[in-house]
């Protein structure tokens, strides 16, 4: 074996050793995988119930004025209310959420990912470990606002034909 080739399969062996440390990284980034990098005891923890989660995922960011201040931990249902209940870790430093907050489930982007965002009420008592967000807003599913879309102007379209 010449030594050229035995360097290009050391540069190539490299290569992929590095693109897989790239990708073992990325997995750690990513909304639902589920890897906390953040000690549990350094976060409250709150709920908040919804009519339709859309696709929330676990890992999902919980954000308030654009800043990220915690992550979703469990999207469950509730078959007593029919409601989706998602538990949601913030991080201590934030504890300072007033009572009567909102929670809604938001998109990135057009397409992007989903994410809870947090609008501050103006109560004076905060949120406490093991609270429940009690004003929500449902996510926005696409689909449903392409249907009704498409119906309202076929319905517009079935009455403009009537004489």
């Amino acid at each position: 074996m010449s030594n050229g080739n035995r360097t290009s399969e050391i540069g190539t062996g490299l290569f992929v050793l590095l693109g897989f440390a790239a990708l073992a990284f990325l997995t750690t980034q990513l909304p639902g995988s589920g890897v906390q990098l953040r000690s549990a005891a350094a976060s409250i923890h709150l709920t908040a119930r919804f009519d339709n989660v859309g696709d929330l995922k676990v890992g999902a960011p919980v954000t308030m004025a654009g800043v990220r201040i915690g992550r979703v931990d469990a999207v469950s249902f509730d078959p007593a209310e029919f409601k989706a209940v998602v538990a949601l870790s913030i991080e201590r430093r934030y504890n300072q959420i007033p009572d009567d907050s909102d929670a809604a489930i938001q998109t990135s982007g057009l397409l992007g990912a989903k994410y809870i965002g947090i609008g501050p009420g103006g109560a004076t008592t905060f949120l406490a470990e093991g609270g429940q967000i009690q004003f929500t807003q449902s996510a926005i599913v696409l689909e449903n606002l392409v249907n009704k879309l498409f119906a309202g102007f076929a319905g517009k379209k079935e009455s403009d034909a009537k004489p």
